[in-house]
């Protein structure tokens, strides 16, 4: 069984700064495309970040010069710096990945994976993410 476990959430004031972190069991991250995504208070699941296994990033508009994505293969790993945050970035955060094939695992809602599931089949429990003015 492949498990996604998000951590690192919590509650911050503008400005602040937290770094999230999504350990993968049964699945090697290096041998993966990952990302980051939201829900920050609607039924839309929001793409944050993604990192593929060939290198390339992606960031929202939104989150750009702000949050960093990054993997730690030798901890099998990835993490998702967030400085500067406001409260718009308040929300449940996600963690997902492309494989494998053979296992669906569906966000809790179900929004995540009803939206980016041809591209992300797998998919965390979540960690809220609190951010004050």
């Amino acid at each position: 069984e492949v498990e996604l476990v998000e951590s690192g959430g919590g509650s911050v004031q503008t400005g602040g700064s937290l770094k999230l972190s999504c350990g993968a069991s049964g699945i090697p991250v290096a041998d993966s495309d990952m990302g980051w995504y939201r829900q920050t208070g609607g039924l839309e699941c929001e793409k944050v970040s993604t990192s593929s296994k060939d290198g390339r990033t992606f960031y929202a508009d939104s989150v750009q010069g702000r949050f960093t994505i990054s993997r730690d293969n030798a901890k099998n790993t990835v993490h998702l710096q967030m400085d500067n945050l406001k409260p718009e970035d308040t929300g449940v955060y996600y963690c997902a990945a492309d494989r494998p094939a053979t296992q669906n695992r569906r966000d809790p809602s179900g929004y995540c994976y009803s939206r980016w599931g041809y591209k992300y089949n797998n998919w965390g429990q979540g960690t809220q993410v609190n951010v004050s003015s």
